[in-house]
């Protein structure tokens, strides 16, 4: 799994948009944790550290630890707004973790093994349509990745979520269908040719029969 995080953060003791805008103008970030059966928490962090968890890539599917009032509190980030025109954070949504805790997460997928799948080898192309695999998974085991394994693929071959072992303790968050999350084409090039090559092999009579219509004017 991807390691913890630790986010410094102080209380804040007013909600409301004009106190979050003065927050904003001092370079913090309002934030708000909820959950494991306790009363929301107000906080608010530092923009810059914020931004830099951010940057990791691997923020949102990250334990972040919120030291907060001599406190420690788990949580999983399930939320951040940013805004419209700089994508500068302006609010996050924290989860409070708790022992026992499900989490779902989005979870990128890492294919393998691409020179031992003989789709790929003779030019075909790995098209995919899952980036990432919404999982629900216990939040202390929240996998950084999902391997995929790619040998023996051929081209016209499918990968469902149905064909990919999960690690314990997780599942698939989408579970009333199996899913495709790559298929292995050919290229363009090979399917151009392709074509041609079922034109070149229909009969005249099938192309347009010109032949017959000009002896018939000539009677």
């Amino acid at each position: 799994m991807s390691d913890a995080l630790t986010l410094p953060a102080e209380a804040r003791e007013r909600a409301g948009k004009g106190a979050s805008r003065q927050l904003r103008r001092e370079g913090r970030v309002p934030a708000v944790i909820y959950g494991g059966n306790e009363e929301p928490t107000l906080i608010h962090v530092e923009a810059k550290a914020l931004v830099k968890q951010l940057d990791t890539g691997h923020f949102m599917n990250s334990i972040v630890n919120i030291e907060v009032g001599g406190e420690t509190i788990r949580t999983l980030p399930k939320d951040v707004a940013l805004h419209p025109v700089n994508d500068r954070p302006e609010h996050v949504d924290f989860f409070r973790l708790v022992r026992g805790a499900k989490a779902q997460v989005s979870v990128p997928v890492v294919f393998l093994n691409e020179d031992d799948s003989p789709g790929l080898k003779k030019g075909g192309v790995l098209n995919i349509v899952r980036h990432e695999l919404e999982l629900i998974c216990d939040a202390d085991s929240i996998p950084s990745e999902i391997e995929i394994d790619v040998t023996g693929k051929d081209v016209g071959d499918s990968i469902h979520i149905s064909d990919v072992t999960l690690p314990q303790g997780a599942e698939s968050a989408i579970t009333d269908r199996d899913f495709t999350i790559a298929t292995l084409v050919a290229p363009s090039a090979l399917r151009s040719e392709s074509d041609s090559t079922e034109a070149d092999e229909v009969p005249a009579t099938e192309q347009g029969g010109g032949e017959t219509e000009d002896d018939s004017d000539g009677e």
